[in-house]
């Protein structure tokens, strides 16, 4: 039986594993084990307490290595220790350095790669919509300008109903509000398919297609899950924005490309059909990972509009005008090389959202965004070059790869200042605004790119964009003081 100091006083203290290697073999003090003396009658022994640990059997679990602890026990009078087998289990595994590679660390986080899942199911269909409803309405009704005029309408409705979706997300929770706002948006896209097919009347397209307008903003909401896994670090936020961003980016360069292949491949429908099964299984996925929603703050008294936040309206005309760039950008393009070109554009972007994560967040997150703006802004003078030089278009392609590599860093720390603008409570209404005026940006700087090339050609088109990157370069500089005044949120 094992030998416990606590329940003979009278013995001297043993020796243990912790001070002292033990021998083979031990003599027993008399007190203990005196040889052909009785053992004493268990009423006269103490009552033995519960052991609540011990240190002579049990090895300590420390990261080094350390020697067996050995097990005793008294046979014929002696006291006799044997050696334990060293551990094989997780007690002897070293811990596992973590990486170097700042993405790798932030899908680390625990439920992160199950939400980012599918939160890019989700995002994909962002880029396949409208492309998908401009084929399959084009081509039922012989139409481009009635094609454009419903995802005009559609892209309208988005801007007024987002923030609103937003809202009620901030305020019930991601789960609660996406998914019946995922399927009735859904649903207006099947609907939208049935009315093309057969033949219905034209207002059923204005209106079917403008029932997509609840779609959630799934990026807002996994940024949000980002500043609330990592409030108080600069650094994973930073990365986290980046991430997004690029993720952004490679949705939208995939989106309008699986679109046109399906429409073309299958039938006209097929677009948007798969975008339609693609969105509400992202974010069934995406909901399901309640571990990491961001808690609901409840509201005691009715809290103010993001917009009346100091510095909040200066960001959304920086958004509306860079918006600008990606609207006038896109029409000019199309007009002159075709929409395959634009590829370049989105993955040039991708990759300098990449590259831009990886770096240490700025002390003055306000002065990068006036550099990241001026960057475009020159950069954007690179297509405008190559196309009134009449260059071969091998090099406007390269232009456009180039010019892309100012777009995403901008985002980023566009996305950065929003999120420090807003409150932890009003997050998803914060971003969604900032999204909405983007949007309005595209629209407008798709209609004055293509009256540029309509009366001024192809080559002088490229002058929008370097225009709307300089107007949002001025108003970020002209709101630079109001944008100071911005209370920064530790999240």
């Amino acid at each position: 039986m094992p030998i416990r100091p606590a329940a003979h006083p009278e013995a001297a203290p043993l020796p243990t594993a912790h001070t002292r290697p033990a021998a083979p073999a031990l003599p027993v003090p008399a007190a203990a084990a005196a040889p052909g003396a009785h053992p004493p009658a268990p009423a006269a022994r103490p009552p033995e307490p519960a052991p609540r640990s011990a240190p002579c059997t049990r090895p300590a679990r420390i990261s080094a290595a350390p020697p067996a602890a050995p097990l005793l026990a008294v046979s014929g009078g002696q006291l006799v220790a044997a050696p334990r087998p060293a551990p094989t289990g997780p007690e002897r595994r070293a811990p596992r350095a973590p990486s170097s590679n700042p993405y790798l660390r932030l899908l680390a986080t625990p439920g992160a790669r199950a939400f980012t899942a599918g939160n890019l199911i989700a995002r994909l269909p962002m880029g396949m919509f409208s492309v998908s409803a401009v084929i399959m309405i084009a081509g039922s009704r012989g139409s481009y300008a009635l094609a454009g005029a419903v995802t005009a309408t559609g892209l309208a409705a988005t801007a007024v109903v987002a923030p609103f979706t937003a809202r009620l997300v901030d305020r019930y929770g991601q789960a609660r509000v996406a998914v019946p706002a995922t399927a009735l948006a859904v649903l207006g896209s099947l609907t939208l398919v049935l009315c093309v097919h057969f033949d219905a009347p034209v207002w059923t397209l204005f209106a079917a297609y403008a029932a997509t307008a609840t779609t959630p903003n799934t990026g807002g909401m996994s940024r949000a899950r980002w500043a609330h896994l990592h409030r108080g670090d600069p650094a994973a936020l930073h990365t986290a924005n980046s991430f997004e961003q690029a993720a952004d980016e490679l949705c939208f360069m995939l989106g309008p490309v699986l679109a046109a292949t399906l429409c073309g491949a299958l039938f006209p429908e097929a677009g948007t059909l798969v975008g339609a099964v693609l969105l509400m299984t992202g974010v069934l996925v995406f909901a399901a990972q309640r571990a990491t929603e961001p808690p609901v703050t409840p509201r005691t008294t009715a809290a103010a509009s993001p917009l009346r936040t100091p510095g909040m309206p200066a960001l959304l005309a920086v958004f509306l005008a860079t918006g600008a760039v990606f609207g006038s950008l896109e029409v000019v393009s199309i007009a002159h090389a075709g929409g395959a070109i634009l590829a370049l554009q989105a993955a040039g972007s991708c990759v300098a959202g990449l590259v831009y994560g990886s770096l240490r967040p700025a002390r003055d997150v306000r002065l990068r965004l006036l550099l990241c703006l001026a960057a475009m802004t020159a950069l954007m003078s690179l297509p405008l070059l190559a196309a009134t030089g009449s260059a071969a278009l091998p090099i406007l392609a390269l232009c456009l790869l180039v010019a892309g590599a100012a777009t995403a860093p901008t985002m980023v720390t566009g996305m950065t200042l929003v999120q420090r603008a807003t409150r932890p409570e009003q997050l998803n209404e914060g971003m969604t605004l900032a999204v909405t005026a983007l949007l309005g940006g595209v629209a407008a700087g798709a209609a004055a790119g293509g009256w540029l090339v309509e009366h001024a050609g192809t080559a002088a088109g490229y002058a929008a964009p370097m225009s709307a990157a300089a107007l949002a370069l001025l108003v970020a500089a002209a709101g630079r003081r109001t944008m100071n005044r911005a209370p920064a949120q530790a999240r």
